[in-house]
C-alpha cells in the first residue's frame, strides 16, 4: 500500500512538473460599431444603347470592420536543448449573429458559413531556437502575413484599399477573406507546410508547400475522377534599422478530372473560375464588390506575387505595396485573367492616444480570353483609433472605390464577347469599438 501511494505521488509529481513546463494561452479579438455604405453600378448595353443604374445603400450595427472578430488558443511545451513543441487553433467569432461564426443568411463578416466554427488557421509544429519553426494545419500564406506586417490600414474589413481588398457578400459589412481567398491574393491554406527562420543579421525566410490529392472511383458521369491541389510559397524580409522589406511569391495549382469539369477554363458563365476578377453587377453578384472572388476553381494555374516596403520615420510610418495575381487555365496557359495594383499609405501618432492613416491605390484587370475584357481602379481610405487603452479603442474609418471601362456581360457578369461596359463606385464608413485580450 505504501508503495503504491509513493509511485502515485511520483507520478503526481512528475505530471505537476511536465505540466510546468507548457503554456497555454487564450486570445481574441471583438469588434462591433455602426457600419453604413453605398455602391453605384452604372451599365451601358451596347445592343440598345440604353444605360442602367443601379444604386445600394445600407447601415447596420455590425461587426469587424477593423479587425475581424476572433478566438483563439495557442501554447507552446518546452521539449529540452532549445526545441518547442507549438501549436494554435484559431476561430472566427461574428458577435453580430446568434451562431458563433455567422448564419446561413450570409449577414455576418463570414458570410454563409453554417453554425459551426470557422476555423482560420489551426496548425502543431516544432521551434528550434537559432533554427526557425515548422508546422503543418490550415495556416496563413505567406503572403498574408507579409499584408499584415506591410498594411498602413492594419488589413481591415473596409473599402479603400487595393491590396487586401473588400469584398463582401453585403454592401455595408467587412470582407469575407476569412474563407480563403480575396481577389488578390489567397490567404490561408489547409493542408499545408510551412517553415519560418529565425532572423539572421536581419533577414528572415519562409516557405510554404500545398498537398491535398484525393481520388474516387467513377461511378457516373457527374461524380467521381481526381482532385488534386497543390502548391507552393517563398519568400524573405529584411529588417534594417528603421526599413523593413518583403517580397513573397506564391503559386497554387488547383486541377480537377471526371465528369464534373464542365470547362478547362479560368473563368465561365458556370462559375468554374478559381478567381472571376471581372466587376459584380447588382443582382447577380454581391453588391458592393469591386471584384467576385470564387475560392474553388477546375484546372486553374494561380500564381501571385507580392512586394513591400516601410519605412519609420518617427513622426510617421511609411508604406509602399504592390500585388499580383493571374490565374490561368492548366489546359492553355494562354487563356488568363491578371489583377495588379499598388498602394502608398503612412500612419501616425497624432497625440499618445490619437491614431490615424491614410492610403489611396490603384490597379488594373486584364484577360486574354472570350470578350478580353479589361478594367481600371482606384481605392483611398482614411482611419483614426481613439485608445481608451493598451487593448480597447474606438475608430472611425471611411474609403472608397472605384471601378471604370469594364467590359462583362450585361446579365450574368461573367466574360462574354459584344459585352456592356460597366464602372461602379461605393463608398463605405464605420464607427466602432475593438477589444483585444
Amino acid at each position: 500500500m505504501k508503495k503504491s501511494l509513493f509511485a502515485l505521488a511520483a507520478l503526481t509529481a512528475f505530471a505537476g512538473a511536465a505540466s510546468a513546463q507548457s503554456s497555454v494561452t487564450v486570445y481574441g479579438i471583438l469588434d462591433v460599431g455602426f457600419i453604413g455604405g453605398n455602391t453605384t453600378v452604372n451599365n451601358s448595353n451596347p445592343a440598345t444603347n440604353t444605360p442602367t443604374t443601379v444604386r445600394t445603400t445600407g447601415n447596420q450595427f455590425g461587426e469587424s470592420a477593423e479587425q475581424t472578430s476572433r478566438l483563439g488558443f495557442k501554447g507552446s511545451e518546452d521539449l529540452g536543448n532549445g526545441t518547442q513543441a507549438v501549436f494554435t487553433a484559431e476561430f472566427g467569432l461574428a458577435p453580430a449573429d446568434a451562431n458563433l461564426s455567422g448564419n446561413t443568411a450570409a449577414t455576418s463578416s463570414y458570410g454563409a458559413s453554417g453554425t459551426g466554427l470557422v476555423n482560420r488557421q489551426t496548425f502543431v509544429g516544432l521551434h528550434k531556437n537559432g533554427l526557425g519553426q515548422a508546422a503543418i494545419g490550415t495556416q496563413y500564406t505567406g503572403i498574408h502575413n507579409a499584408v499584415n506586417a506591410t498594411d498602413p490600414g492594419g488589413a481591415n474589413n473596409m473599402m479603400g484599399n487595393v491590396i487586401y481588398p473588400y469584398s463582401s457578400g453585403t454592401a455595408t459589412n467587412g470582407q469575407a477573406t476569412s474563407q480563403g481567398n480575396t481577389v488578390a491574393y489567397t490567404v490561408r491554406m489547409a493542408n499545408s507546410l510551412t517553415l519560418q527562420s529565425d532572423e539572421f543579421a536581419g533577414f528572415r525566410v519562409n516557405a510554404m508547400a500545398v498537398l491535398n490529392n484525393k481520388n474516387a472511383t467513377q461511378y457516373d458521369a457527374t461524380h467521381g475522377g481526381n482532385t488534386n491541389t497543390n502548391g507552393f510559397g517563398i519568400g524573405a524580409d529584411y529588417t534594417y534599422n528603421k526599413a523593413y522589406v518583403t517580397a513573397q511569391y506564391q503559386a497554387f495549382k488547383q486541377f480537377t478530372t471526371g465528369g464534373s469539369v464542365a470547362s478547362a477554363q479560368p473563368f465561365n458563365q458556370a462559375g468554374a473560375g478559381l478567381v472571376s476578377l471581372v466587376p459584380s453587377v447588382a443582382g447577380v453578384a454581391p453588391a458592393g464588390t469591386d471584384a467576385v472572388p470564387v475560392t474553388q476553381g477546375n484546372n486553374v494555374q494561380d500564381n501571385q506575387t507580392y512586394v513591400a516596403a516601410t519605412y519609420d520615420f518617427g513622426i510617421l510610418k511609411a508604406y509602399a505595396q504592390y500585388v499580383s495575381r493571374k490565374a490561368s487555365a492548366t489546359a492553355d496557359s494562354n487563356v488568363y485573367i491578371k489583377r495588379a495594383a499598388e498602394q502608398i499609405g503612412v500612419r501616425s501618432f497624432i497625440t499618445p492616444t490619437v491614431e490615424a492613416w491614410a492610403s489611396a491605390g490603384l490597379g488594373r484587370y486584364t484577360t486574354f480570353g472570350s470578350g478580353q475584357p479589361t478594367a481600371n481602379f482606384n481605392a483611398w481610405q482614411l482611419g483614426s483609433n481613439y485608445w481608451l487603452s493598451k487593448r480597447t479603442n474606438l475608430y472611425a474609418i471611411y474609403g472608397g472605390t472605384t471601378t471604370s471601362t469594364s467590359s462583362a456581360n450585361a446579365t450574368t457578369g461573367t466574360v462574354a464577347t459584344n459585352a456592356g461596359m460597366i464602372s461602379q463606385s461605393g463608398q463605405n464608413y464605420a464607427v466602432g469599438v475593438r477589444h483585444t485580450f
